[in-house]
């Protein structure tokens, strides 16, 4: 599989922020991801990982692991999503455990979005009467 490109990565703090605004997410033991529809022919990952988990060294090598984790999983994932991934705990979670953590868990969410959507879309427009 490629690498990730710039366009595939969620870069400045405005884009976390829109994440995180949307205010829906899923959890598991190890992760807890933040989802975005983005309306682009491909998903974005942010990775969020607080000091908590140690020093750079050990914030980074965490930040390889899951980016990795997603990389592997990427085709197994559906597309058009902005992703915030944030790790829970600070055990080294096993490559495999993680690759079903995060298909499962972005599963899930892009379940709840699609859900929300004809909900908003049904919606009568402002000054539309009944």
């Amino acid at each position: 599989m490629p690498t990730f490109r710039k366009h595939e990565h969620l870069r400045t703090p405005a884009e976390f922020d829109r994440v995180y605004a949307r205010r829906r997410s899923a959890a598991s033991t190890d992760l807890i991801i933040y989802a975005l529809e983005n309306d682009l022919a491909h998903s974005r990952i942010g990775l969020s990982v607080s000091k908590k988990f140690g020093g750079a060294v050990q914030r980074n090598r965490l930040r390889r692991l899951y980016r990795e984790a997603y990389r592997l999983s990427r085709d197994q994932l559906p597309v058009g999503l902005d992703l915030v991934l944030i790790p829970r705990t600070k055990l080294t979670p096993a490559l495999d455990e993680l690759r079903k953590s995060i298909v499962k868990l972005v599963k899930q969410l892009h379940k709840k979005l699609r859900k929300e959507l004809p909900a908003e879309e049904a919606k009568p427009a402002e000054g539309e009467g009944v």
